[in-house]
């Protein structure tokens, strides 16, 4: 499942760190398209605004090993990143099992499973446990909720670590709430709630998709569970697969993805698989009440970036 011939894209701004084999001529012409796919995206739905704001866009084309080329637009921009965030959990939960400090047990799997395939709050809320050593429930004194936040913010520091400089891993996602201890913490440790920028939420994405994440192995595992089929039918408008970028696919394109929507943002990461063999992977993120709805912006700048690399 992991090649060496590869393209990644992803969508956003300001991650632009060129490989010594990419000429200058080659980086420009990336960056150039991930400028005019955010012009000609604001451009097109503009009624209401997109705002510049509003939008992030990353690129990393990884179809020569050797040249790779990243290009952003507002890639380290911090949004809340809603659902993307449990690409970190899963990464996390994997390194602690290669580690031997997190059992692999059935029942863990599970969680991880429903947590990226259908991306289930609850299970995820049972992986963060797991990873954090924490859990949620009542309200806790003061010195115990301090105590305990520190146990929660373990996954942010391990990706502070590695270098990511827009990660915050904090919060569990929830569908109602939060309540108890968890709320509590939002007020008395800020920042209140998760952030992610396309760039970190790129580079993860590309480790995945290379099989520098933990493990080749384990890298595989975390893709497998991203797999999507962009051309099944499906009555739910919002599926991963077909929600988000899966409408700019073409047949003999594959699809890997993780998904985020709330009421007020709507984002994806997708790695997509040219007829070719070459990979890209495209992270959009957009932000605003009045676009969280328009399934057709993250299609729109896919179908641009995959168009302007069919040229090249």
């Amino acid at each position: 499942m992991l090649r060496t011939r590869a393209v990644l894209v992803a969508v956003t701004v300001g991650w632009l760190v060129p490989c010594a084999g990419a000429t200058e001529k080659v980086i420009s012409r990336l960056q150039a398209l991930v400028d005019r796919t955010a012009r000609e995206v604001q451009a097109e739905f503009a009624a209401p605004a997109l705002k510049p704001e509003q939008l992030a866009l990353t690129v990393i084309d990884l179809r020569r090993p050797d040249a790779v080329v990243r290009a952003d637009y507002r890639g380290d921009a911090r949004f809340y990143p809603a659902s993307v965030i449990k690409l970190f959990f899963a990464a996390y939960a994997h390194r602690l099992m290669e580690d031997g400090k997190l059992a692999d047990t059935p029942e863990l799997r599970r969680g991880l499973r429903d947590m990226i395939v259908d991306s289930g709050n609850e299970a995820t809320s049972y992986i963060v446990d797991a990873i954090t050593g924490t859990t949620s429930g009542p309200e806790l004194p003061p010195a115990e909720l301090a105590a305990w936040s520190e146990r929660r913010g373990v996954v942010t520091r391990y990706f502070q670590s590695l270098g990511y400089r827009n990660v915050n891993a904090q919060r569990k996602p929830w569908g109602e709430g939060p309540y108890g201890r968890e709320k509590t913490d939002m007020e008395a440790h800020p920042p209140a709630r998760n952030f992610l920028s396309t760039n970190d939420t790129a580079r993860l994405l590309e480790e995945i998709a290379e099989g520098r994440c933990v493990t080749p192995a384990r890298s595989a595992q975390m893709l497998a569970l991203m797999a999507r089929d962009p051309f099944a039918p499906t009555a739910d408008p919002d599926s991963q697969a077909t929600g988000f970028s899966g409408p700019a696919l073409t047949p003999g394109m594959k699809l890997w993805s993780k998904a985020g929507w709330v009421s007020w943002a709507r984002h994806d990461a997708a790695l997509v698989e040219l007829p070719d063999g070459g990979r890209v992977i495209i992270v959009t993120f957009t932000d605003g009440k009045e676009h969280a709805e328009n399934r057709a912006i993250i299609a729109a700048v896919a179908r641009r970036i995959l168009a302007g690399l069919a040229k090249d």
